[in-house]
């Protein structure tokens, strides 16, 4: 009996640390890719063109900022600070405030797809180095807490393209939370009756119905 319980504690190290290595490196290929795209634009953004094509590259930056944030986080546990995403950005291309905040949203996306295969897989929510109780969900948490009290209208307008932006990303991301928390109620409340082959219930009370097979595979959120 002994053994097996030792064997099966075996397969759920080994499978955590390999989704956990192919999280990073696809996080990293992406991160690749992106930078050498934004390389090959990058004589076109010289100078006031950085200001005058800023919004035909936007989307592709907040891309690299997702990918960028999703990459510190699983190894530090910690949000991608403005600088730093700055000093990662290939020369000529320009960081606006704004995309790095987008990016960040896009970033609650990736942290619900770890958090609903970790449960899948594993049986519990990631949590960050030395902090006690806290886990992915409390992060998610905090990062919809902020952007809650984001003020989108000083400098830009109430009618502006980034306040727009921001009021669909906001309600994707409360989406992201509210999937993860059902997930793990329905960890708590069934997790140890859980059969084989089981996977969270992510999509009662948040909207259309989506498998797990979606957020494996990187489907919108």
């Amino acid at each position: 009996m002994f053994e097996a319980f030792r064997n099966e504690l075996d397969e759920h190290q080994d499978r955590r640390e390999r989704i956990i290595k192919a999280s990073r490196d696809i996080t990293a290929l992406s991160k690749k890719i992106i930078l050498d795209l934004f390389n090959a634009i990058s004589p076109d953004l010289h100078g006031s063109n950085a200001w005058r094509y800023q919004r035909q590259v936007s989307s592709g930056i907040q891309e690299f900022i997702e990918a960028m944030s999703f990459r510190h986080y699983l190894e530090t546990q910690t949000l991608l600070r403005y600088s730093e995403a700055q000093a990662q950005i290939p020369y000529n291309v320009m960081l606006t405030e704004e995309d790095y905040a987008l990016g960040l949203f896009d970033l609650s996306g990736e942290l619900m797809r770890f958090a609903i295969t970790s449960l899948a897989t594993t049986g519990t929510l990631p949590g960050g180095r030395g902090d006690g109780d806290r886990t992915i969900l409390g992060d998610l948490r905090l990062l919809r807490l902020l952007f809650e009290s984001l003020d989108t209208t000083a400098g830009n307008g109430s009618g502006s393209p980034f306040k727009r932006d921001v009021e669909g990303k906001l309600e994707v991301l409360k989406q992201s939370v509210e999937k993860v928390e059902v997930a793990a109620y329905g960890m708590i409340i069934r997790g140890r009756e859980r059969p084989k082959g089981w996977v969270p219930e992510v999509d009662k009370g948040v909207g259309e119905r989506r498998g797990l097979e979606n957020y494996q595979s990187g489907g919108e959120a």
